[in-house]
């Protein structure tokens, strides 16, 4: 066997190259599990919040039930603090009621609204309004509160004649301005999302553009149009300044459009500067906030099970 010389030059890159590519495999191995640390504790800091804020929301409000009994707070329509009577019926009715006056209004017209950008637009009239829906989701509360109730209220009060232009149906009409532009991109989006095929298949079979809409294309993105409907419920729900405005802040049940009434978010608002915190009173109002929480996080596991059922269609 013949044993060919290899120069010191040639080793020596050699050894440099092999140090390299450790160098730079150590390094991208460093670099991974640095970021799968960070995510995993920032994944462990968002659920230690979360679990926080329920669990201070939650003790303090189990304190109400210490003087003033489960059946009474749910059940009962007075709310009389300086008397000690915490009934909260009033603003849980108040809070579903507004929530679904708005949801009538608003989701038929937030689907229209979607069709017709989806499905009857031409395309330059499409880039100047989804534009403009995407605005409008960004205006402050405060400012649909202003117009409410400065223009809303006196138009109300102008067109049916009564006394009095706030209470429910003036909060619904603000909250559906406020909902409608979420719910009409999103149930745009879920539309355009709809393969082609399915329209041309529906054509070929002698549909109209209406029939085809209605039978083929709706159902199809009914997943995403139910995901915009949740979110559209749960901003309505939480949603405050806008409705403190409007709504007339008044601890009565709303068995009228035209009736002031309040909700939890407006109740809490109004109260929870004055209140001292060691009372039942405050607790009760820690009570209102939780049962908020409560609401928001069953409205976030339905929308992950819709869009579950979007993922797996």
């Amino acid at each position: 066997m013949i044993d060919i010389p290899v120069s010191s030059d040639l080793g020596r890159s050699l050894e440099q190259s092999s140090g390299r590519k450790f160098s730079r495999k150590a390094r991208l191995s460093f670099y991974n599990r640095t970021f799968r640390i960070i995510c995993i504790a920032s994944a462990v800091f968002v659920c230690v919040i979360l679990f926080s804020i329920l669990f201070l929301m939650g003790r303090t409000g189990v304190l109400t039930f210490e003087t003033v009994s489960v059946k009474d707070f749910f059940f009962s329509t007075e709310w009389v603090p300086e008397n000690d009577q915490y009934g909260a019926f009033i603003f849980i009715f108040g809070t579903f009621a507004l929530t679904l006056l708005t949801m009538v209004i608003s989701v038929p017209l937030s689907v229209i609204i979607a069709i017709f950008l989806s499905e009857m637009t031409p395309a330059w009239l499409k880039t100047m309004l989804r534009p403009v829906l995407d605005l409008l989701v960004g205006i402050p509360s405060v400012v649909y509160g202003f117009l409410g109730m400065t223009v809303l209220i006196p138009m109300l009060r102008t067109v049916t004649g009564t006394n009095m232009g706030d209470g429910i149906l003036a909060a619904a009409i603000v909250l559906t301005i406020m909902t409608l532009p979420t719910i009409s991109r999103i149930t745009d989006d879920s539309i355009v999302a709809v393969p082609k095929k399915f329209r041309d298949a529906s054509y070929a079979l002698g549909s109209t553009r209406f029939q085809t809409i209605v039978r083929v294309v709706l159902p199809a993105a009914k997943s995403g149009i139910m995901y915009a409907v949740i979110l559209g419920m749960a901003r309505a729900i939480g949603e405050t300044m806008a409705v403190v405005m409007v709504i007339g802040n008044t601890p009565q049940l709303a068995d009228a459009l035209f009736k002031p009434t309040a909700v939890l978010t407006s109740n809490i608002v109004m109260q929870i500067a004055n209140v001292p915190f060691d009372s039942t009173w405050n607790y009760a109002l820690y009570m209102m906030g939780f049962i908020l929480l409560i609401i928001s996080l069953l409205m976030i596991v339905i929308v992950r099970l819709f869009q579950g059922r979007g993922v797996k269609s």
